[in-house]
């Protein structure tokens, strides 16, 4: 797993690349699945949620049109804190998203495959082939059968 240290000055530095990095590049590490570790520098208490949180609020206020969290759903969500026996909201949300992000590359898949397969590219395969018998044809020498030729040598 790579670790991130957090600085007191705030800046993240990744371990395994010795380099310093943003918040965007831990959003890219998340997207490529690639799991690590935010801690603290000095006493290298685990920060990773924390900075997880940071991400978030970024992406939220980055594009007004990408929102995931309204604010009816914060609101209902700050609630669930004061519950006297809260719900099992995080697991519930957890499976709920892996659930969607399944679904949603399974539907990107079909979808590929459809497109792949449609009318107009089975069309467009079936032209290239016939382009490349062609052409193969077209490129082999002339091979006329010389033995019903009569030999003029004799």
């Amino acid at each position: 797993m790579r670790v991130i240290r957090k600085y007191a000055n705030r800046r993240l530095y990744d371990t395994q690349q010795s380099r310093y990095v943003t918040l965007e590049d831990l959003r890219r590490l998340i997207i490529e699945e690639e799991p690590f570790r935010v801690e603290d520098a000095k006493s290298g208490e685990d920060l990773t949620r924390t900075i997880l949180l940071s991400i978030i609020i970024e992406q939220e206020q980055a594009d007004s049109e990408a929102e995931v969290f309204s604010n009816d759903l914060l609101a209902q969500l700050i609630r669930v804190y004061d519950m006297s026996s809260p719900l099992p909201l995080a697991r519930y949300l957890e499976q709920g998203t892996q659930l969607m992000l399944e679904q949603q590359k399974r539907m990107q898949s079909q979808w590929q495959q459809a497109i792949r397969h449609s009318p107009m590219e089975f069309m467009r395969e079936l032209a290239e082939e016939n382009m490349r018998f062609w052409q193969k044809t077209l490129n082999q020498p002339n091979q006329t059968d010389d033995d019903d030729t009569p030999d003029k040598s004799t």
